[in-house]
């Protein structure tokens, strides 16, 4: 059975109205989402790339020193020695031939005494051979590689030093690696203290 139902022309207007008003209310809240939208897309792509480029430009500015060969040699020696007192290898880099070198050997020297021979604003490797008494007695001899980084060393020396100390690390074939920012860190209490990581 088919019904009819009579709108008046009044209320027929009505409605139609409100359904205009309705859409066209609907349309600018839709364009302000968008737009929105796009904005954030774009401020995300680009902060994707100024990432890109910082890293780009760090690594392009990453300076990876070699190691003399002379020096791989006698860091193979140190690393088989016999001896059982405390000794070091003191490295630099030279920065004109872009080289990690020998700098100073020093034989039964606590990191007291090598703390002092270091200089306050340039960075330096270490290697530390060190005679170490376990709480149970027991004795070993680890072999540390020490990167000493002090606050207010030249950035580019920093960011050379950084950049060749997985190269050195690698020649010398170390894995108890410490680093600091402070020389005057370096003690034996603070040594015993990384070394407890490691049984």
């Amino acid at each position: 059975m088919l019904i009819c139902v009579h709108v008046c022309p009044p209320l027929l207007y009505v409605l139609l109205h409100k359904r205009r008003i309705l859409r066209v209310r609907q349309h600018p809240v839709t364009s302000s989402w968008q737009r929105s939208n796009n904005l954030n897309k774009k401020t995300i792509s680009l902060h994707t790339r100024n990432q890109n480029e910082t890293s780009s430009r760090m690594s392009s500015s990453l300076v990876v020193c070699e190691v003399d060969e002379s020096l791989k040699e006698k860091l193979k020696k140190f690393r088989f020695r016999k001896e059982t007192n405390n000794a070091a290898i003191l490295m630099k880099i030279d920065m004109a031939k872009q080289l990690v070198i020998l700098e100073e050997e020093y034989e039964d020297i606590s990191l007291d005494d090598l703390r002092n021979e270091l200089p306050e604003r340039q960075p330096r490797f270490i290697v530390y051979s060190y005679k170490y008494v376990h709480t149970d007695g027991r004795v070993s001899y680890p072999l540390c590689f020490i990167f000493s980084s002090p606050v207010g060393c030249k950035p580019e020396q920093q960011m050379m030093y950084a950049g060749s100390k997985n190269q050195l690390v690698s020649a010398a074939e170390l894995t108890k690696v410490f680093e600091t920012r402070n020389i005057d860190d370096l003690s034996e209490e603070w040594l015993i203290n990384k070394l407890s990581f490691f049984r």
